[in-house]
């Protein structure tokens, strides 16, 4: 075997730097895009290729892009942001989708969930909580806002043990996350419908969850149900 020469010097080959994370957005909201468009082009390892303004625009452009991780409104003109989410999923099951919401209550990002949205973001928390969500779904993770994530980090500070619900809690709170309302809930289960409002209480007390979205967020971050 060949020696280098006295004097000289090896190197290990370089290694070949890592394909950035490839970000479609759809948003109806012009600044909302050039917002994300900005941030982005501040990051070495993402890059955005692509851009929309509604459901149908969010279908034809992951068949044509296939990004990594799909930004996507929920609330749009024309097909909404949910309806076309299922269609991609359908066409491409392992899309990456954060669904993008105004309030933290709305129920068709639960239903996005349910559907195989690998998280959800409120609008407001862009700014701080974005990147990390894209790099936090391009691993193969699920993403809940930090808003949530942090009252859930707080409740359980406070307490000596981990979460908990019981059986018929867990079955509530899992119709609640398919979009199921009280009502409905109590058909289901074959229970009143003043019953259903009891276990939603004690579910929240239980988790010290704000609302329906928040005691999913906490749930499914602590293994209590699947979506």
């Amino acid at each position: 075997m060949d020696m280098p020469a006295s004097g000289e010097t090896t190197s290990a080959p370089a290694t070949p730097p890592e394909a950035p994370i490839r970000v479609l957005v759809i948003d109806d909201h012009p600044l909302l895009r050039d917002g994300v468009m900005a941030v982005l082009g501040t990051q070495h390892d993402m890059a955005l290729i692509g851009m929309g303004e509604d459901g149908e625009a969010a279908v034809a452009l992951y068949r044509e892009l296939r990004p990594d991780v799909m930004l996507l409104d929920l609330q749009m003109p024309g097909i909404d942001g949910l309806t076309a989410m299922a269609r991609i999923l359908a066409e491409f099951p392992q899309a990456r989708v954060l669904v993008l919401t105004t309030y933290s209550g709305d129920g068709r990002a639960l239903r996005a969930l349910k559907a195989g949205a690998a998280g959800y973001l409120l609008k407001n928390s862009l700014r701080t909580e974005l990147l990390d969500a894209i790099r936090c779904i391009h691993r193969g993770e699920m993403h809940f806002d930090a808003g949530l994530v942090s009252a859930d980090g707080s409740r359980q500070a406070a307490s000596e043990s981990p979460p908990h619900l019981t059986a018929r809690e867990s079955d509530v709170l899992e119709l609640a996350a398919a979009g199921n309302s009280n009502k409905q809930i109590a058909g289901r289960l074959s229970l009143s419908e003043e019953t259903v409002k009891g276990y939603m209480k004690a579910i929240f007390a239980r988790l010290g969850a704000m609302d329906r979205t928040h005691a999913v967020a906490i749930a499914v971050r602590n293994g209590l149900i699947e979506l």
